[in-house]
């Protein structure tokens, strides 16, 4: 069944509800025979349905963060249907951790697959007693997107976990340095059991104002964008240091941008220097995303690394959001051009799997069990990243997200122009589709836009972000951009 000719995107009930209806069962068992869906909107936002299962969830799990109840056996591509049977263009992505659609045939197959029956009934732990394709779905998967000078993985169960392994490495190896060729003192081994030093050494970890590394408690300590995630929770007393507030357009503020980078690298040499305590390493993402979209440029990070290199500590990248292709780099650190490799690099979300690379052997513990846990991470979800791994490099789409994302950025930059109150500071070019702008009422504007079928994210104050999946392509552009004018009418009062 085609869809019909191009109509606004209120105008597709009809058509929508006959392709559902006769396509699911073929869907389920043939996912390539979907057709591509379009916005369109059965219920008030969020309608009844959702609504009440919402209230019947609450009563068994808490709700309250619950913005949609989605039938994902409906939901295809770049679509997401709710159980209202309202469909959305999703280009927010389940929080940037969509990377190649929904239901995507490739992972469909995969998730059907001997491996990963195995996988999921013989849950190994892996530490001990991995599986004999272990190695080859290492080697055959993530070894080979690995960041450029990476050369080993530890795997994880997710962002927050990755992190918190990454600043156990990077202290292990600190002291390690300190400590030399000398073994565990007996002062040591018998004080690390009460928590007091030497044996537990007050060492540091410092991130940057506006980031957001996880709600573990080392990583909570790192993360500093919203109070509400850190309240009444104990925290390691970690320095943070300002992370660069920029001016848009870039072109125009090139003095005034390139001073407060070089104000900024004052301040954690500063930091560095002066902390009660030693700082290990640094944790630093690419661009800021819960804490508003915050970007730097490539000189600013290239001093980053080489004010760690001079202080013999860890430069930690975060790229649990920014990572498998979004930026328009399968890594968003490509985009710097380091010196040389940084020495750990944490990934999640796009990945369907978690952990870090690293390539310097005295991040690998000088003792076995020291980095550990019962699973390591999930064989099941190691085998759904490969696949999705097949997805972007058979499919070229990391450079297709570039392309896009140029083509986006320059059609919102138009759009700009014509509403400078509701888009403002528009950043992310030449960054593939990450693009985020501030607008006067990001929360307004993103209710108004799922009411026109588009699911967009809101960070920081008021930024709306953009977190389209590798797949969204020149026609999805026109939609959102529909949407957007649409919704600023709106909410002017001109609609």
């Amino acid at each position: 069944m085609k869809a019909p000719g191009h109509k606004s995107i209120q105008h597709h009930s009809l058509w929508l509800n006959s392709v559902l209806d006769t396509c699911l069962v073929d869907k389920i068992e043939n996912r390539d025979v979907m057709p591509e869906l379009a916005p369109s909107m059965r219920t008030a936002v969020p309608g009844p349905l959702t609504n009440s299962t919402k209230e019947e969830l609450d009563t068994v799990f808490d709700a309250r963060t619950v913005q949609m109840v989605i039938d994902y056996d409906r939901s295809f591509g770049n679509y997401l249907v709710d159980v209202d049977g309202n469909t959305y263009l999703d280009v927010y992505a389940q929080i940037a951790s969509i990377p190649v659609g929904y239901n995507n045939p490739t992972l469909v197959k995969a998730a059907q697959s001997p491996a990963m029956v195995s996988a999921l009934v013989n849950r190994p732990a892996i530490g001990n007693f991995p599986s004999h394709h272990w190695l080859n779905l290492l080697r055959q998967g993530l070894m080979r997107v690995a960041p450029k000078g990476c050369t080993q993985v530890v795997t994880a169960q997710s962002g927050s976990e990755a992190n918190e392994l990454a600043f156990k490495a990077a202290f292990m190896a600190y002291r390690r340095q300190q400590r030399g060729s000398a073994t565990w003192s007996e002062h040591e081994l018998e004080s690390v059991m009460k928590n007091q030093s030497p044996g537990t050494p007050d060492l540091a970890i410092l991130s940057f104002k506006n980031s957001f590394h996880g709600r573990g408690f080392a990583s909570l300590s790192a993360t500093r964008s919203k109070s509400v995630h850190k309240m009444d929770i104990p925290a390691f007393k970690w320095p943070q240091a300002t992370f660069p507030q920029l001016k848009y357009p870039l072109e125009e503020y090139e003095q005034e941008n390139q001073h407060e980078e070089d104000r900024c690298l004052q301040e954690i040499e500063h930091i560095i220097d002066s902390w009660h305590c030693p700082v290990a390493g640094i944790i630093v993402e690419p661009i800021q995303s819960e804490g508003g979209d915050n970007h730097a440029s490539a000189q600013f990070f290239q001093g980053l690394q080489v004010i760690t290199k001079a202080r013999a500590i860890y430069l930690i990248v975060d790229e649990v959001q920014t990572g498998f292709g979004a930026t328009g780099k399968f890594w968003a650190h490509e985009h710097w051009e380091l010196a040389s490799a940084p020495d750990i690099v944490t990934f999640s979300k796009k990945a369907q799997t978690a952990g870090y690379f690293f390539s310097d052997r005295n991040l690998r513990p000088d003792k076995a069990y020291r980095q550990f846990n019962t699973w390591m991470g999930d064989a099941a979800r190691v085998i759904m990243s490969n696949a999705v791994i097949d997805e972007i490099l058979t499919k070229n789409l990391v450079t297709e997200t570039a392309r896009i994302g140029d083509i986006l950025y320059e059609r919102i930059a138009d759009l700009a122009n014509r509403y400078p109150k509701y888009i403002k500071n528009l950043r992310g070019k030449g960054e593939g589709t990450y693009i985020a702008f501030d607008t006067v009422d990001s929360s307004s504007l993103l209710k108004e836009m799922r009411t026109l079928g588009i699911n967009i994210g809101s960070c920081g104050i008021s930024t709306i972000r953009l977190r389209p999946m590798l797949i969204f392509e020149e026609a999805h552009i026109r939609l959102l951009l529909e949407a957007l004018e649409t919704a600023f009418l709106k909410l002017d009062g001109s609609a």
